[in-house]
């Protein structure tokens, strides 16, 4: 039976833990020659990659090595990100803080566009999938400014993207998690259960994300079951940013 992906060539970025992770090992089941990139070597994917996607050097390298080794690049999958302890209020965050974040977050998703769609458009088309925020369309008093402002800004560019190269095959679409049960996550909240608790009153469904449940919209959104989908805000989230009351 084929796979939902079969023979496609994914670009995951952020790919040794969370959403990357899964949506490596989600993407090669469905038939993908997966490249996994991480700061690291041993992310998951048919091809390792490590590079440090805010190098415009180490990106256009990491591209290369993909390209050699399979011929062509369908999916980028932009999904590498830092949301660290010291990026706080706007009125305690250092510049220094903001700047990692937004190098991490933002200008590696900028890198990744500018010198993977070309591939992509030498492929006849494909699909970059922008790993944005449920932060990008909604306030929150926990403020995390450098992290929500990258999100909301990698949200701007791929709409941009979506309707600059929609004529030449190229979709692109932000993919806007809720909060998710990662490593990350897990890490923040364990020694503060009551900030965890803060969060999950506003839930619907009464949890956090799974990583397979994001790493599924993004096998959506890199398959060609989503060809009329682009420039889109895929949100998600399990309804919080529908929400106002939520089920006691």
């Amino acid at each position: 039976m084929a796979g939902r992906l079969d023979g496609k060539v994914c670009v995951i970025t952020g790919a040794a833990g969370g959403i990357g992770a899964e949506s490596a090992r989600v993407f090669e089941d469905e038939g993908a020659h997966v490249v996994g990139v991480d700061l690291v070597e041993g992310a998951p994917g048919e091809l390792s990659i490590a590079a440090d996607v805010t190098d415009e050097d180490a990106v256009i390298e990491m591209y290369g090595r993909a390209r050699e080794a399979f011929g062509r690049i369908d999916v980028l999958f932009n999904n590498a990100g830092i949301s660290p302890p010291d990026d706080v209020s706007v009125l305690d965050t250092s510049s220094e803080a903001w700047q990692r974040v937004q190098d991490v977050n933002l200008k590696s998703v900028f890198l990744c566009c500018k010198h993977g769609i070309p591939h992509l458009l030498e492929a006849g088309g494909g699909s970059v999938i922008n790993t944005a925020s449920f932060v990008a369309v909604m306030g929150a008093a926990t403020s995390q400014i450098s992290y929500t402002a990258s999100k909301g800004a990698v949200l701007a560019l791929s709409r941009e993207l979506g309707v600059e190269f929609a004529r030449r095959g190229v979709r692109v679409n932000a993919l806007c998690p809720g909060p998710v049960d990662t490593p990350l996550l897990q890490e923040l909240y364990s020694n503060d259960p009551e900030q965890a608790m803060r969060r999950m009153v506003h839930l619907p469904m009464g949890r956090f994300a799974q990583a397979r449940e994001i790493a599924n919209g993004a096998l959506f959104l890199a398959s060609d079951e989503s060809s009329y989908v682009n420039g889109a805000t895929f949100v998600v989230d399990g309804g919080l940013t529908a929400a106002y009351v939520t089920p006691e």
